[in-house]
Formats: C-alpha cells, structure tokens, sequence
C-alpha cells in the first residue's frame, strides 16, 4: 500500500515537472519572439525616421555615393559633414538638420536606392554648369575666359556661387561687367590656380599663385572641417573635371591690396606686429573710441603698458575668418588672455556681442574684422573699472561712497576684496562704521589668490591685519571665501567674495566678554584661571556653550561650583 502511494506520487510529480518544464518553454519563446518583434518594430520606426531626414530624392545615408549635409533651417546655407566630423545641432545659434544628396560625380537612377550612376567627366566650362555655377559660367563666357577653360591644361577654378555673385555690391559688380575684357578676366583669373588641388591639398596656412599676375590666395583648413580661401568658404569641393577640378564658394574672392601694417594705420593702430605670421585683427572704428570716456582713453593712451596691451588684446594669434566660426569659442590674444569668438545667425560675435561691423578684410599677413566698440582688458584699468559691470555693485557704490574713490582709480599697488551684492542684507547706509569696515576690505598690495597661503596676514588701509585660512575646496580670508576668478588690473587687482568680512574685534575673551549671552561661560573661565590663555595671541577653536546650555544642565548640577570640574573643564579646553 505504502509503496503504490510513492509511485503515484512520484509519477504525478514527474508529470508535474514535465508539464512546469513545457510552460517555462512557452514563456521562453514568448519572450524572444515578443522582444524580436520589438527590435524589429524599433528598427522600423528608426528607418522611417531616417526617411524622413532625406532630401527630396529620398537617399538613404548608408546607400552608394551619397554624401551628408547638415543645412541650417530655414536658409540654403549647407555644411558638408562625414563621420568623423559632426557639427553642433545648432551652427550660429540656428538649429540644422541632416539631409543627404548624391556625391560629386554621380547622379541618381529611377527606382534605384542611392546614387549608382557616375556622372561622365566634361571640361572645366561645362563642370559650372553642372554643379548649378550658373553665373560663373556666364561671365567666364562673357570676359573670353570658354575657349581656356574648355581646353587643353589643368587648373583649380574656385567658382562663386550663384548667390555670391548676388551679394557682391552693385558697384562692384557694374565695374566688372563694364570692362569685361579686362576687370572681369582679371577677376576670374584670380579664382584660378594652374594645377590641379583636390580639397585635401589645401593645407591649412598654405598658398597658391593664382592666374592673375601671379597673386596668391590664401588657404585655411579649421579642425571643424571648413576650408577658405581668401576667406570664402568651400560649399561644394572637388567637382572634377577632365581639365582640372572646380571648387564652389560662398562669395567673390576679392585681391589683398594691401599689407596688415597698412590696414592697421588706416585703423588708427600703431604698427604692432613686429613678427611675420597669420594674425585676426579686431580694428576699433572711430565710433569704437568716441563711447570712451575722455578721462579713460587719455590714461591709456598716456601709459606704453596700458596701451600695449589695448591692442595686443584686440588681436589673435591665428588667422580667423568669419566664415570658419560655427560657435563661440575661446581664442588667445596677443596680450595672453581669451577671446571668445563666436556667432550668431549671420552675425559674428565678440564675447557674445555683436560689434562687428565688417568682416574679412585680407591683408597678407592676417585678416581685419571692424568693431564698434573698444575692447579694454582687465590689465588696463583701474580697480574701480574692474569692478564696473560685475556682480560687486553694491560694493563699488559703497567703496565710493566711503571716500576711497582715489585709492580705486590711482597707480596704488593695492588688492581690493569686493563682496557680492547678495552678501548686503537689506539696504545699507554710509556711517562712521561702515566707513571703516570698507577701508579694511583694501589690502595695501597688489596680490594673486595664487599667491596666498594658509596663516598669512594681510595688511589694510585701515591697518587692519586679516588671516588667510587655505581649506582642501576654499580658500578663505577671515570669514569670506573668494567666490570667482582674480581679476588683475592696471596696478591693482580684484578679489571677489561671498560674504562681508567681520574682521576680528580682540581675543577671544574680548569677544566672550562683550556677548551677554556668554556671561556664565566668562565667570568659569575666569574661576578657572583661563583668562590668560584666552588672551593670548595664538590659533584657537573654542566651542562656546551659551548661558542657554549651562542652565539645560540643571540645577543640580555642580559643573561651575566645584573646583575640581572646573579644573577638569581648564584641562578639556587646553587639549582641544
């Protein structure tokens, strides 16, 4: 009986395993086909995405022969891009999107994915029209230019586009047109070299002689990708053709007339660059000068140090064309500090403002943008302009307000600690006080945060000594902590702070002794015999427990009226 019962038992459980293990197996393959199905949906919906990121021929990025471009919306303004160089979402602070368009060379089949069909080679001449070049074309026709570029040789042909000419100023352009035998074939010689160069040959800083009285044009290649010459940039490389290669850009490249050293006196700037090389000049128009105040600009211009480094401010190590900025980005100057260089829309901008007036003019060694307004750096003014414009306002009024207003525009060697405007509490008023307190907040030397270390005192107008405190994240003086960057001046420098400083007012025991809050702390101390050793010039962290705390102990409590504890409590203070 026992053993009939264990058979059916273990039959029913071996049933009830096997039919456990065929459930599990179900599950099993619900579950990789109902994730199969979502990869697969997923992978759909990526596709019809990526549909619908097509041009209007509806090219797949991954099919043969078709090239990416990232356009800027609501504008024809396209940038080439590939895998190894993705642009921002936005370009000049204008949102892109990617489109994709056949290849240079190669055109699409009906009914077939991508663009499988190459383009047959033809000449320079034709090649314009193929690549929409239209008035270039045009014009070489006109200035006699058809019969060279259709026949036998090997040139480069940096062809405007079809809006360039458009832009171009019509008195410009009737020029052109008006002599086109001559003014105009110059013109178009000038975008051509005799040789072949693919856009890969156009090294960065390299030059070619044109075609027209052996002038040069002027290449850059930017680690963005962008290439210009002459500061026109690139739109569609490297069309071939059987007689050369023809490069399309954004505008008519216009001849260097003239040396930078030449630009600059035209501007109004001394010859400054002594050195050969590649340089971005922000040239300050009259205009730019004249919203100087007369007081400002007279000492820069009385003082060699102030003014070299004016102008050494306003020009960048490198040659930037406008063309080339697709974001504000920080650039050094000649005078050691950053730029920042960047654009909005169609605007270049200087440190987010658009002051330029007029952009990319060549000289041979370098590039002229115009600007309306003076760029005056921190190594030329005075304490009192470093702190204009800051989040130290409330300060400044009040450093005027105490009298100091010598001291701020003076050649003192001094270092001034400018609390933030949220560090006032409520609206504050001038007295004998506060007066004070704004004096002691000058130290009587010209100082770098970089300099200072943990103990140092720092002497003030006032003859006040304050502690530096050096913290593993902040770097303190007194009870304020320096809450930005230096900012170094003319003769002084600039340190701003997130709180008011509370100098120190005596000992310790001064301090206990004028806070009633402290009175039976005070009498323990004195009947401990620590008055002295509180008085003393020393480091000492002492935490002060209030009359409150003594009264929470209870009235039982003998802490301050045996001897003996308090002899304990002396000991306890001595080793903290």
């Amino acid at each position: 009986m026992f053993v009939s019962f264990c058979v059916s038992f273990l039959s029913h459980l071996c049933f009830f395993i096997l039919f456990l293990s065929f459930c599990v197996l179900l599950y099993s393959l619900f579950c990789v086909s109902f994730l199969s199905f979502c990869v697969f949906f997923v992978l759909l919906m990526f596709s019809f995405r990526a549909e619908t990121l097509l041009s209007s021929s509806s090219l797949l990025s991954f099919s043969p022969n078709v090239c990416a471009m990232q356009q800027i919306k609501g504008t024809d303004k396209k940038y080439f891009t590939n895998c190894k160089q993705w642009y921002h979402r936005k370009i000049c602070s204008q949102p892109t999107v990617i489109t994709y368009e056949c290849c240079p060379g190669y055109e699409k089949i009906p009914g077939e994915k991508g663009c499988p069909a190459a383009l047959p080679l033809v000449n320079i001449y034709n090649t314009l029209g193929v690549v929409g070049a239209t008035t270039t074309k045009m014009y070489s026709e006109r200035a006699q230019l058809k019969e060279e570029i259709e026949g036998p040789g090997s040139f480069t042909f940096f062809a405007p586009s079809n809006e360039a000419w458009a832009a171009l100023p019509t008195e410009i352009l009737d020029a052109l047109v008006s002599n086109v035998n001559i003014e105009l074939l110059n013109a178009l010689h000038y975008h051509m070299v005799n040789r072949r160069l693919t856009s890969e040959e156009l090294k960065h800083g390299s030059s070619f002689a044109s075609m027209y009285q052996d002038s040069h044009v002027h290449i850059h290649h930017y680690s963005n990708g962008i290439i210009t010459v002459n500061c026109a940039r690139l739109i569609k490389p490297d069309q071939h053709a059987t007689n050369g290669i023809v490069h399309v850009v954004d505008r008519v490249i216009t001849a260097i007339s003239n040396d930078m050293q030449t630009a600059f006196a035209a501007a109004g700037l001394t010859s400054i660059l002594e050195n050969e090389g590649q340089y971005t000049v922000f040239a300050p128009t009259n205009e730019a000068f004249e919203k100087i105040p007369a007081e400002t600009l007279n000492r820069i211009l009385g003082d060699p140090v102030a003014l070299r480094d004016l102008l050494n401010y306003h020009i960048l190590k490198n040659m930037q064309c406008a063309e080339s900025i697709v974001s504000g980005t920080p650039m050094e100057t000649l005078q050691g500090t950053v730029l920042e260089v960047g654009c909005d829309g169609n605007q270049m901008t200087l440190n987010g403002k658009a002051i330029i007036t007029k952009k990319d003019q060549l000289g041979t060694n370098g590039v002229i943008h115009y600007i309306n307004e003076l760029l005056i750096p921190d190594s030329a003014k005075t304490l009192l302009e470093l702190a204009e414009g800051s989040s130290v306002a409330m300060a400044t009024k009040l450093f005027v307000e105490a009298g100091l207003t010598t001291h701020l525009t003076g050649s003192e060697a001094l270092t001034m600690l400018a609390p933030l405007d949220e560090a006032f509490k409520g609206s504050v008023t001038m007295t004998p006080d506060m007066r004070k307190l704004m004096t002691n907040h000058i130290v009587k030397e010209q100082m770098s945060s970089k300099s200072l270390y943990h103990g140092q005192e720092l002497e003030t107008l006032g003859g006040l000594k304050l502690r530096v405190f050096v913290y593993r994240n902040n770097l303190c003086i007194e009870n304020a902590c320096i809450a930005a960057h230096d900012k170094t001046g003319r003769y002084a420098s600039m340190f701003t702070v997130d709180k008011v400083l509370t100098p120190p007012m005596g000992t310790v025991m001064d301090v206990l002794k004028a806070d009633d809050r402290f009175s039976l702390l005070v009498g323990a101390i004195q009947t401990a015999g620590m008055t002295e050793l509180l008085n003393q010039q020393g480091t000492l962290t002492f935490f002060a427990p209030t009359n409150d705390a003594f009264n929470a102990l209870g009235q039982n409590n003998e802490i301050l009226h045996i001897e003996k504890e308090i002899f304990h409590l002396k000991n306890k203070i001595l080793h903290m």
